[in-house]
């Protein structure tokens, strides 16, 4: 069983930075994939970013904005997000795929945190 906590969210203004945080309990990360995936009112969970032994895969939305890596000596997952856009506000999950290359589905994950708020005025 693994736990994910994130943290690092909060209000920033739009072209501000923000950076998440997953830390995880349970077991280590090392061997799993990883994904931030993102839910603003109203709409589905959408895919973000991954990370796993096969690489890194962004959402085009995000791509050149966002950076997705991990610390597995501290065992915790990061996004720094860049640029920010009012778009961004959403409520960010952290996620995590046992023994898997990154995937883009949120149904390919099988633990998730609480989820953290993003809000970005304009």
């Amino acid at each position: 069983q693994v736990q994910l906590v994130e943290s690092g969210g909060g209000l920033v203004q739009a072209g501000g930075s923000l950076r998440l945080s997953c830390a995880a309990s349970g077991r280590t990360l090392r061997t799993y994939a990883m994904g931030w995936f993102r839910q603003a009112p109203g709409k589905e969970r959408e895919f973000v970013a991954a990370i796993s032994w096969s690489g890194v895969i962004y959402a085009d939305s995000v791509k050149g904005r966002f950076t997705i890596s991990r610390d597995n000596a501290k065992n915790t997952v990061y996004l720094q997000m860049n640029a920010l856009k009012p778009e961004d506000t959403a409520v960010y999950y952290c996620a995590a795929r046992p023994g898997a290359p990154a995937g883009t589905s949120r149904w390919e994950y099988d633990y998730w945190g609480q989820g953290t708020q993003v809000t970005v005025s304009s």
